[in-house]
Formats: structure tokens, C-alpha cells, sequence
């Protein structure tokens, strides 16, 4: 078994281990829905999107876990280059100071994880598998703040031949560094956040249906500003939120000037 078949099954097998080992101890569920805005489609194109988000995390005895699925609907010019895709990431975190009873906290970092990541696109028929550390921060102020450092592995792919137009037969290996946080605060008498993650992954060649791409090494940040318009209402706080998420993605997909610098309207439903 080589490194990267290794990797992959000690990532799949971590995550796996999970669910299993422990009951949820706190859990938090959302759905998103994010309007508005322009994307670029690449080759000079773009077009506007609706993204619904499916999101769920939860901590247990030894960590957490996240994921998310996205579904995105993207409506370009005229009717061209209409696109309905999904999209998923899952992540498992084991806590090493809880593993190993010890207390592994220095500066800012308050403990030291095993992170297990799976991204999942169907429309490419791909899966990358992403094993790497976390660190948690202890930052003043925020609900939680966190850097993660992953090794990026292309772990299966589509068929040489093309049986849908594009696919990703296979990647180089890569790695991603991503920082995570949510940061409560007040305007007066009402409540906000700000939270999302900003991400770099480096770049690689790609084999597709279509031939061989080098792609270059990406930025990704996601922000979002939220404001709790559930207790405006009447309604719970901290269940119905409204806001904006602004997206940047320098070099998107690895494609070379291709550059997302988009605003959507956000309302969010958690529960």
C-alpha cells in the first residue's frame, strides 16, 4: 500500500471511529440560504447563484465533527452555462489533550487535534481525503477559533474516458491550511456575529476527462456577518439570523486569474 492509499485509509478509518465511539455531547444544526451575486464560471463567463446549505456540528466525549452539503444553482446569461451542482465536506476532530489526559495548551493554542476531512463533488466524480493537526485557539472574545493544517489527497476519481463531459481522473497530492472562527458581538441591543473561514490550498496537476491542467495554488476567505432577527421578532434568539456572506476566491479552482469577489444575501435557520 502506498503513502497516499495509507492516508486515506487511516483518514477514513478515524472518521469512521467518530460517531461511533461516544454520544453527541452538544450539536448545532443549520440550513442557509445564500442569494444574489456573480460568479465567475471561467473563460470570461459568469453567472448568478442560489446556494442552499445543509450544515450540522456537534462535539462528543473526544472531539467534534462538522459537515456541510451544499446545493448550488447558478443561472448564467441569456440561459447559458445554467448549473445545478452538489458539494460536501466532512470533518472529524479528536482531541489529543482529552486522548492522552494531558494538558497541551501553550500561547494562544488551547489544544492539540487529529483532524480526519473528506471533500465529496459528484458533478467530477471525486473525493479528497484530508488528514492533518488542529490547533484551538483560545482568543478573546470568540465562540471559537481554530487552524487547521491537512495534507489535500485526490483519493478517487472518474473514468479516462468522459461519460458526463468533465471529471477529475486524478490530482497530485496537496495540502490545505484553513482558519475557522465565529465572533459574537453587540450593537446596542442587538446581537451579531461574525464568522466564517479564510483557506489556501496549494497547487498541483490535475489529470481530467479533458487532459492535463498544473493548477495554481488558491485563496479562498467566506465571511459572513449575521444579525440574531429572531429576538426582534418575538421569536427565540439564536435561531433566525439575517446578514450577508462576501466570498473571495483568488485563482477559483486552481483556474489562473479566474477570481470570485461576490456578496450574497444570507438568512439562516438553525435548529
Amino acid at each position: 500500500m502506498n503513502i497516499k492509499a495509507s492516508l486515506t485509509a487511516l483518514a477514513l478509518t478515524a472518521a469512521l471511529s467518530a460517531p461511533m465511539a461516544s454520544a453527541e455531547i452538544w450539536g448545532n444544526t443549520e440550513v442557509q440560504l445564500q442569494a444574489g451575486g456573480e460568479f465567475e464560471q471561467g473563460f470570461g463567463n459568469t453567472a448568478t447563484g442560489t446556494i442552499t446549505t445543509f450544515q450540522h456540528a456537534g462535539g462528543w466525549e473526544y472531539g467534534d465533527n462538522f459537515f456541510f452539503i451544499d446545493h448550488s444553482q447558478y443561472s448564467g446569461k441569456n440561459g447559458n452555462l445554467d448549473s445545478a451542482e452538489f458539494y460536501g465536506e466532512w470533518y472529524s476532530n479528536f482531541s489529543l489533550g482529552v486522548l492522552t489526559g494531558s494538558d497541551l495548551s501553550f500561547g494562544p493554542v488551547k489544544d492539540i487535534g487529529l483532524v480526519a476531512g473528506f471533500n465529496y463533488a459528484p458533478e467530477v466524480d471525486s473525493t479528497w481525503v484530508l488528514p492533518g493537526v488542529r490547533l484551538a485557539l483560545d482568543l478573546p472574545g470568540f465562540a471559537f477559533a481554530q487552524f487547521d493544517i491537512t495534507a489535500f489527497i485526490h483519493a478517487n476519481g472518474a473514468a479516462d474516458t468522459p461519460a458526463n463531459g468533465f471529471g477529475i481522473v486524478d490530482e497530485d497530492t496537496s495540502f490545505m491550511v484553513d482558519f475557522s472562527w465565529a465572533l459574537p458581538f453587540k450593537l446596542g441591543s442587538t446581537n451579531w456575529s461574525f464568522e466564517g473561514h479564510a483557506e489556501y490550498i496549494d497547487g498541483r496537476t490535475q489529470r481530467n476527462t479533458f487532459g492535463t491542467d498544473e493548477l495554481e495554488s488558491w485563496i479562498l476567505l467566506q465571511p459572513q456577518i449575521r444579525l440574531d432577527v429572531g429576538e426582534l421578532i418575538g421569536t427565540p434568539s439564536n435561531r433566525l439570523f439575517a446578514g450577508i456572506e462576501y466570498q473571495y476566491w483568488k485563482n477559483k479552482l486552481g483556474m489562473k486569474g479566474v477570481d470570485d469577489n461576490t456578496v450574497q444575501f444570507l438568512a439562516v435557520w438553525r435548529f
